[in-house]
């Protein structure tokens, strides 16, 4: 590298093609660029020491350095150890920033790169950016001292904010922590529409197969099980979908879907795809009694909605017969198709659309920068930003309208309980 050393990566004679990549990503991500050149000159960020853990793709990479551009210090790892893109990496490595990441990381490599990134010389992070909560665990049982001087904690996911209320519940979280996944800007955005485009991509690339006529089972109908449900409806498959809240559950019923418990349907289904954020959706006991050439798959954060472990005992052979794609056969011959090893299908075996995740990015530049500013007003500044994209005119209110309502012309629109 022609930067610094302190980095550890595939191959960094592949930085020139990740910057490509993340040249491409820019222009999709404009409202991100526009942030940044528009603070650029203040440096609102210098004095932050951010420690990131996320997925390290083109569009991630716009984040961090719009993070550098603004004044921070970065030092990243991947919170999958499938999704890096390993040119990417590279790029980033080249510019200074300190990345530990790499595709197909073992268990070991993986914990081995958070410690990398918060245990260096010379250098303490005074805010965290994670994604599923593995970084934020990390710094808190190896370093108390370093998260005791965590200034801020930014979490995009539902796994990792479950686990940010376990610490608060314990009374052990000792510093403000943002929770990303339930902006409106996140929830509604990345995780329906991202994922209602990336399911099928996902699924496309590793099987090839055809939707038409397929059974499938959407276990959650969240914002990302309705995103799957939505996108495979489109395309002629038939929807189930299991749910343990009852307003959800009404929700796929009223949006044309059944909802059954899986047993009822396990013996039929083509295909299971898990959005739930739970542990033990599907069991051992479940796998067993699908029929031949299933696929089963997993769109939450976390890998343990599959019950992967189950299925790595002596009678069952694994045959990994493409990237990601493994075949895990019976005794009878019975083989099921796991994607990923039960790992985040879509940032494993494919990628996902970066308008959508420039909203994300925005709103995540946003609370570092505006850390617990009024929550609808910033969520509607993220929005307006990406509007301009397509050509969109928003009405405005005039002076008798907003005293009639009660609002302020420019916003917010909402009150703090309203739910999009």
């Amino acid at each position: 590298s022609k930067g610094s050393s302190d980095f550890c990566v595939k191959n960094i004679k592949q930085n020139e093609f990740g910057r490509r990549e993340i040249e491409i990503a820019e222009q999709d991500m404009s409202a991100l660029i526009s942030l940044r050149k528009r603070a650029q000159s203040e440096k609102p960020l210098a004095g932050a020491k951010i420690v990131g853990c996320t997925h390290i793709t083109a569009q991630t990479a716009v984040l961090i350095e719009t993070l550098v551009a603004l004044g921070a210090q970065c030092r990243w790892t991947a919170c999958n150890i499938y999704s890096t893109q390993n040119e990417v990496a590279a790029a980033l490595s080249e510019t200074g920033v300190a990345v530990f990441a790499w595709k197909g990381e073992s268990e070991d490599d993986f914990w081995w790169c958070i410690d990398r990134c918060v245990n260096t010389e010379g250098w303490q992070p005074n805010m965290i950016l994670d994604d599923g909560g593995d970084l934020t665990h990390w710094v808190y049982k190896k370093y108390p001292n370093v998260f005791k001087k965590i200034r801020g904690i930014v979490e995009e996911s539902v796994t990792g904010v479950h686990r940010l209320y376990q610490l608060s519940k314990a009374g052990k979280l000792c510093v403000p922590a943002m929770n990303v996944n339930d902006s409106v800007t996140k929830q509604k955005f990345d995780n329906l529409y991202c994922c209602r485009e990336s399911i099928l991509d996902g699924l496309k690339r590793t099987t090839d197969v055809m939707f038409g006529g397929k059974q499938v089972v959407i276990c959650g109908y969240g914002e990302v099980g309705k995103g799957c449900c939505a996108a495979l409806k489109a395309l002629g498959a038939i929807v189930y979908v299991t749910e343990i809240d009852p307003i959800c559950a009404l929700q796929a019923c009223m949006d044309g879907f059944r909802v059954v418990k899986l047993n009822e349907v396990i013996r039929q289904v083509d295909i299971i795809i898990t959005c739930t954020g739970n542990k033990n959706v599907v069991t051992r006991d479940q796998l067993d009694r699908m029929k031949n050439g299933s696929i089963v798959c997993n769109m939450g954060h976390s890998n343990t909605e599959i019950d992967v472990a189950s299925l790595r005992t002596p009678e069952l052979t694994w045959e990994r017969v493409r990237s990601q794609v493994d075949h895990v056969i019976w005794p009878d011959g019975k083989r099921v198709i796991l994607l990923a090893e039960g790992r985040l299908l879509n940032l494993s075996c494919s990628t996902v659309p970066t308008f959508v995740l420039s909203i994300t990015a925005t709103t995540q530049m946003k609370e570092y920068d505006l850390f617990f500013f009024n929550f609808f007003l910033f969520a509607a500044y993220v929005a307006s930003l990406h509007l301009t994209t397509f050509d969109a005119h928003l009405t405005e209110l005039t002076d008798d309208q907003a005293k009639y309502l009660g609002l302020n012309k420019n916003g917010p629109f909402k009150p703090n309980y309203y739910r999009y």
